[in-house]
């Protein structure tokens, strides 16, 4: 799912004022922070009779191998959030014909968060442009 969010330009603008290796740091704490809340909706979803499951559920920056040969990257930090490796997460989630119905944990827990998340998204994304402005000029006036 692709999320974009527009009428952030003062945003974008701060972050472009940052080293890049700063701004790319600043957007993964972020994204990190605003995806927890949907990924613990979407452990205690999850279907409890495969444990594995619900506890491989993360917000991390990284794919599995298969996964990345699905997946397009359309931003220079992106933040994922799902299953670990188990290759049968999208059956529960989507089901597998008629012996098996769908138990979505996913969308349903985007769908309950994703206010939330994307105000946490504007917010936070600001007071970790301020705190990592502030380190930047303490460390630039030690060098001087």
């Amino acid at each position: 799912m692709t999320v974009k969010v527009e009428g952030l330009k003062d945003l974008e603008n701060a972050l472009k004022d940052l080293p890049q290796a700063n701004a790319r740091a600043v957007l993964r704490r972020t994204l990190k922070e605003a995806g927890e809340p949907i990924a613990k909706t979407a452990r205690s979803l999850a279907p409890k009779r495969d444990m594995y499951l619900s506890e491989s559920i993360d917000v991390s920056t990284k794919l599995s191998r298969r996964q990345r040969g699905l997946h397009k990257k359309v931003s220079p930090v992106e933040m994922f959030i799902g299953p670990g490796t188990d290759p049968a997460a999208h059956l529960q989630e989507f089901g597998s014909g008629p012996g098996h119905h769908a138990q979505p944990f996913l969308r349903p827990a985007w769908d309950q968060n994703k206010d939330k998340a994307l105000d946490t998204i504007a917010n936070l994304t600001w007071v970790e442009i301020e705190k990592t402005a502030k380190r930047l000029a303490k460390k630039a006036a030690k060098g001087k």
